[in-house]
């Protein structure tokens, strides 16, 4: 287990790439990473590597059939996971980067165990200059809160190292969180949407 301190709040900076760099190394090896968002604190896995995935659930105490979120970088990579329509690039152009996922129908690609055997998929892009660089890095990455099932949501490092301890490779601490809140949960349902769980964007 190692701890990385970096300070983005200015944007990036050497320290803040060099993190993303470790960061991404260590999950593209399977291992488990916790990492600032917009909202709380995230712990991420190779969304791709079931085996990672399965630790994930496991160290959060996680039901395998409630589904995970994923963090991506940018409107293309959430494209080569995700099929986009209309609604959703509203969204998108609209709200991202920032405190919203939105789930909607998965590419084939997705492995069942991050969707809970749903053919849907929940996607962001955090408006946190690491969790993108990360997601530059690393590919689609989990985006589930860095805590256990039914525990607060971990708005610093020392929570989330309360929480997992040695299970989680490498820490990312760039500070407290600037919100206490997990993201809005959106559904798309063709051209209809739900607040599937509300958050910092609401509806009015």
């Amino acid at each position: 287990m190692r701890i990385i301190k970096c300070d983005c709040s200015n944007g990036l900076n050497d320290d803040c790439i060099q993190a993303a760099m470790s960061g991404a190394e260590d999950i593209s090896e399977g291992k488990l990473v916790v990492y600032p968002t917009d909202t709380v604190y995230g712990i991420g896995a190779d969304i791709f590597n079931e085996a990672a995935v399965k630790n994930l659930y496991l160290a959060k105490n996680r039901p395998f059939d409630m589904a995970l979120s994923v963090a991506v970088a940018d409107r293309k990579m959430m494209e080569s996971i995700a099929v986009l329509n209309e609604n959703a690039d509203k969204l998108i152009k609209a709200f991202l980067p920032g405190p919203l996922t939105i789930i909607i129908k998965k590419r084939p690609e997705v492995p069942d165990i991050v969707t809970a055997s749903s053919d849907k998929v929940g996607i962001r892009i955090p408006d946190h200059p690491m969790a993108i660089e990360l997601a530059k890095r690393a590919g689609p990455i989990v985006a589930t809160s860095a805590n256990r099932h039914f525990h607060p949501d971990a708005t610093d490092i020392s929570m989330a190292r309360v929480a997992f301890g040695d299970t989680v490779s490498t820490y990312i601490d760039a500070g407290p969180s600037t919100s206490d809140r997990p993201s809005t949960i959106v559904w798309l349902k063709d051209r209809e949407y739900e607040i599937v769980r509300p958050g910092p964007i609401t509806d009015k």
